[in-house]
């Protein structure tokens, strides 16, 4: 096992996923039941489905794309984002 990319996509997803509106909808699920283990068990089952389903569709695209494009391509997707967060186009 690759533990620097292990932590490294930890850290990665965590900081990504703070403050999100998956951790907003957690928090709004669990201060309105009565069962918060039962809100931690479905967001954590949402977040892994969703992680497998990224990691599968990635392995599956880079089985035909060159690295150095999927990067490109991944970097190009990330700083279009930001340029939207920055711009205040994000209306979430």
């Amino acid at each position: 096992m690759d533990w620097q990319l292990l932590g490294l996509s930890f850290v990665t997803v965590f900081l990504a996923e703070i403050g999100d509106k998956s951790q907003i909808a957690a928090i709004a699920l669990s201060g309105s039941s009565k069962s918060p283990k039962a809100v931690f068990l479905g967001t954590t089952a949402a977040l892994i489905l969703a992680s497998f389903i990224g990691v599968i569709l990635g392995e599956g695209i880079a089985s035909f794309l060159p690295a150095r494009l999927l990067k490109a391509l991944a970097a190009i997707g990330f700083a279009l984002l930001a340029l939207r967060i920055l711009m205040g186009l994000d209306d979430d």
